[in-house]
């Protein structure tokens, strides 16, 4: 089941932006599958795993055009069968929720290779 967070947009942190602090984070995290974890109250982590490298690989591309479409782009590792990701926004040096859509979406690619 996908978080409704998934449809919302991926709105920018504006000039004034503040990061969410330590509550409003666990509240998102409530909403979000059980890869993720809040880390620090700094920002997101998550690891995928798949049955190989190529599976993995497709992943880590449909991530990648996710990033470029809403020009929020999270930090990828690839690894056999694996895939982590981090993610913050720089802008306010935090998290926002921005960062909790964006791992709502993940999430929702992520199950499209578990059917």
């Amino acid at each position: 089941m996908s978080s409704p967070l998934a449809d919302e947009p991926v709105e920018p942190a504006g000039d004034d932006a503040e990061p969410l602090d330590g509550d409003e984070c666990a509240d998102h995290l409530d909403e979000l599958g059980d890869a993720w974890e809040v880390v620090d109250d700094h920002h997101l982590e998550a690891s995928y795993g798949f049955p190989d490298f190529e599976t993995a690989l497709a992943f880590t591309n449909d991530v990648g055009e996710l990033a470029e479409e809403e020009w929020h782009h999270p930090d990828i590792s690839l690894s056999w069968g694996e895939v982590g990701v981090e993610m913050w926004s720089h802008e306010v040096g935090g998290l926002t929720r921005a960062d909790f859509v964006m791992a709502a979406r993940m999430d929702r690619l992520y199950a499209d290779y578990e059917e």
